[in-house]
C-alpha cells in the first residue's frame, strides 16, 4: 500500500508563481544568512531527523514482525565480526585486540547515523592494508631496531606496535574529518566518479595485495613488510629466499583451516535457501584451533606464532597524535572516498532490492562520525563488509538493530573473555583472510565479460588492476582515476554523429506563426533542400514548390513521372530524421499541414503521421 501526497495548486497560484513569476529581487548576504538561520518547529526537527535516521523508524519499529530476525541476523554477524577483527589488525599492522575496538565502537555509532538497514559496518580487509601501508611506512622495523647487526637485526616490537597504534589512530581521526567536511558540504556525489570497472580493477588488486602479505603468516616465515610500488615483488621475493625456513606444523594448521574454510563456504553457498542461518565456519576454527594451541603448548613446543596478549576490557579514551596530520593527509584522503565508495555501493544494492532510499550525504556524515568519534577509543578506519553484510541480510536482518546486537556480542568478548583467543595461532587469521578473499578474486570473470561489452571499460578494469599491483594502492588508485577521466575526455572528443541520423528539437509549440520558421530550422538542420521554388531532386519537371503566407502553406506539384519515384529519390544520405516534440503541447492546422509537408519530403508514411497527430490532439 502506498500513501502520496501532493500539493493542491489553484490557477491563482499557477499563474503568478509558474507561469508569470515575478522577477526575483537580489538579497543582501546578511538577509540570506538571517533566512538560513532563522528556526522553526518544522526546520528543526527535519535537521534532527536528518542527522539521526534511526528516530524516522525506531518509534514504529515492529517488534513482532522484526525483532527475532534481527537478533539472529545480530548474533551471526558478531560471530563473523569477532575473527574477522583479529584477522584483519594483522592487516593494519596493529596488536589483534585493536580489531575488536575496530568492531564496536563504529558499529554502535552507525546504528543511529547511518540510513542503509542492511550493510555491516566495520573491518574491511581493502581499508586495513591501505592502513598498514601507512603504519609500516611511518614507523618502520628500522626504526626500532636495538643491539643488532645488519645480519641479524632485534626489533622492540613492543615499541613498534605502540607507534604504529599512534599513527593508525591519528590516521582514523583524519579520514573520520574528511567524510564528515565532504558530507556537511554536499559531496556524497563522489563516489559516482569511482566507475564500477575502476573499483572492482581496484579491489581485486587489494585482494592481490592482502593474499602476498599472509603468505609469510601462513608459512610462518619471518619476513620484512614492505609498501610503495613493487611492494608484491619484493614480499614475493623475501617469502621465497626463506621458504626453507617454513614451519611445518604452521603450514599444516593454516592449510587445513583453508580448506574447512572452502568447503563450509561452499556449502553456505549451495544450501543458503535451506539453511536458516549460515553455518559459522571462521568462529568454529577460531575456537577449535584456539583449544588446540592451548592443549599442546604450540607457541613453545612447536614454534607455532600465537596472537598474544589481549587486555581484559576497554581503554580509556585518548587524544590523538596531530602532529602527524601532514604526512598522513593524502593516504586519509584516498582511504576515505575509497571507504565511502564501497560503503555506498552495497548500501544502495540492498536499499534498492528492500524498497528503500539511502542519503549520499548522510552516509558520508555517518562514516565520517565512526571513524571520528571512534577513533578516540583506538579504532581503525572500517567501512562496510560485503561478506558480512551479505549475512546480515540473509540471515532476516531488517533493521540496524542487528548490527547493534552484533557490537554488543563484540563487547561482552572484549570485556570478559577476550584472553581466551591468545593462543590463537595467527595462520588461522591468515587462512580466514584469504578465503574471503575469494569473492574479490571472482571479479576476475570482469575481463571476458567487458571484452564483449565494452573495450574502454575493460581498459579501465586493467590499469586500475596492474597499476594497483605494481605501484602500490595509493599510487594505483590515482593512476587508474586519471586514467578513467582521461578516457571519458576522450571519448567526447571522438564523439561522432551517426551518419544518415538526425534528431531535431523545437522549444515550442508549432502553429501559423512560426510554422515557417520550423520548416526553414529544420532545412538548416538536415538539410534536405526543401525550400521556396527549389528543384528537390534532377530530373525533367521533378518539382515542388512552397509558397508560405502568413503561416498559411499552399502546395504546387508538377509531375511527369509517377509520384513514388519522386518521394523515393533522396539528394542526401540521410535515411532517418526523428522529430522530438518533448516541450510542444500544441500544434494547430497550419502546423499539422506544415508537418504533413515535410514528412512527405522525407518519406514517412503520410497515413500513419495523420493518424499520430490526430491521436495526440
Amino acid at each position: 500500500m502506498y500513501h502520496v501526497e501532493r500539493p493542491v495548486f489553484n490557477e491563482g497560484y499557477i499563474d503568478s508563481e509558474l507561469l508569470h513569476r515575478k522577477k526575483r529581487t537580489s538579497k543582501s548576504l546578511q538577509r540570506r544568512i538571517a533566512e538560513h538561520l532563522r528556526c522553526s518547529s518544522e526546520k528543526a526537527k527535519s535537521v534532527v531527523f536528518g542527522f539521526l535516521p534511526i528516530l524516522t523508524w525506531l518509534p514504529s519499529y515492529p517488534l513482532k514482525q522484526y525483532l527475532f530476525g534481527d537478533i539472529v541476523s545480530g548474533i551471526s554477524t558478531g560471530v563473523m565480526q569477532l575473527p574477522q577483527g583479529l584477522a584483519y589488525a594483522m592487516l593494519a599492522a596493529v596488536p589483534p585486540v585493536f580489531g575488536l575496538y575496530s568492531s564496536f565502537y563504529p558499529v554502535l555509532l552507525y546504528t543511529f547515523f547511518g540510513t542503509s538497514k542492511h550493510i555491516s559496518i566495520g573491518t574491511f580487509a581493502v581499508i586495513s592494508l591501505m592502513i598498514g601501508g601507512v603504519a609500516v611506512r611511518e614507523a618502520p622495523d628500522s626504526m626500532f631496531a636495538v643491539n643488532g647487526t645488519n645480519a641479524s637485526q632485534v626489533v622492540d616490537f613492543e615499541a613498534r606496535d605502540a607507534r604504529r597504534v599512534e599513527v593508525v589512530v591519528a590516521l582514523t581521526t583524519l579520514v573520520g574529518i574528511i567524510q564528515l567536511v565532504l558530507g556537511l558540504l554536499r559531496f556524497g556525489f563522489l563516489a559516482i566518479y569511482l566507475t564500477e570497472p575502476l573499483v572492482r580493477g581496484f579491489t581485486t588488486a587489494a585482494a592481490v595485495h592482502v593474499s602476498v602479505s599472509q603468505i609469510k603468516y601462513l608459512l610462518g616465515v619471518h619476513t620484512a613488510r614492505f609498501n610503495g610500488p613493487l611492494s608484491v615483488v619484493y614480499s614475493l621475493d623475501a617469502v621465497f629466499r626463506n621458504i626453507a625456513s617454513t614451519n611445518v606444523v604452521t603450514l599444516i594448521i593454516g592449510l587445513v583451516c583453508t580448506v574447512f574454510l572452502y568447503f563450509i563456504k561452499d556449502l553456505n553457498e549451495r544450501f543458503k535457501k535451506k539453511l536458516p542461518i549460515p553455518i559459522p565456519g571462521e568462529i568454529i576454527v577460531v575456537i577449535v584451533s584456539t583449544g588446540i594451541s592451548y592443549g599442546m603448548v604450540m607457541s613453545e613446543n612447536y614454534g607455532v606464532e600465537v596472537v598474544g596478549k589481549i587486555p581484559t576490557g576497554l581503554l580509556p579514551p585518548k587524544i590523538p597524535d596531530f602532529s602527524v596530520f601532514p604526512n598522513l593527509f593524502p593516504d586519509a584522503f584516498a582511504i576515505s572516498v575509497v571507504g565511502f565508495s564501497i560503503a555506498i555501493s552495497l548500501a544502495k544494492t540492498f536499499a534498492l532490492k528492500h524498497g528503500y532510499s539511502v542519503d549520499g550525504n548522510q552516509e558520508l556524515i555517518a562514516l565520517g562520525l565512526c571513524n571520528f568519534m571512534s577513533s578516540f577509543f583506538h579504532t581503525f578506519v572500517v567501512t562496510a563488509s560485503m561478506s558480512r553484510s551479505l549475512v546480515q541480510e540473509s540471515t532476516g536482518g531488517h533493521t540496524e538493530i542487528a548490527g547493534l546486537l552484533a557490537s554488543i556480542l563484540v563487547l561482552l568478548v572484549v570485556v570478559a573473555i577476550g584472553f581466551v583467543f591468545q593462543p590463537l595461532p595467527t595462520t588461522v587469521l591468515a587462512a580466514i583472510i584469504m578465503v574471503n578473499l575469494l569473492g574479490m578474486f571472482k571479479q576476475l570473470k570482469d575481463i571476458p565479460a567487458l571484452w564483449r561489452t565494452s573495450k574502454i571499460e575493460l581498459a579501465i578494469w586493467l590499469v586500475s588492476f596492474f597499476a594497483s599491483v605494481l605501484l602500490g594502492l595509493d599510487y594505483g588508485l590515482v593512476v587508474a582515476m586519471g586514467f578513467a577521466i582521461l578516457t571519458s575526455f576522450v571519448l567526447f572528443l571522438k564523439a561522432e554523429e551517426c551518419s544518415g541520423i538526425k534528431i531535431f528539437f523545437f522549444y515550442t509549440s508549432i502553429y501559423f506563426a512560426n510554422s515557417d520558421l520550423y520548416v526553414s530550422a529544420l532545412k538548416a538542420k538536415v538539410r534536405p533542400n526543401l525550400g521556396v521554388t527549389h528543384e528537390v531532386v534532377a530530373g525533367p519537371k521533378k518539382q515542388m514548390d512552397h509558397v508560405y503566407n502568413n503561416g498559411q502553406m499552399n502546395e504546387n506539384h508538377t509531375e511527369s513521372d509517377s509520384e513514388d519515384d519522386f518521394f523515393l529519390q533522396r539528394l542526401t544520405p540521410i535515411h532517418t530524421i526523428i522529430l522530438d516534440f518533448t516541450p510542444v503541447n500544441f500544434i494547430d492546422s497550419v502546423g499539422a499541414k506544415c508537418i504533413k509537408s515535410v514528412s512527405q519530403q522525407l518519406l514517412f508514411p503520410k497515413k500513419t503521421l495523420e493518424d499520430r497527430l490526430v491521436r495526440s490532439g
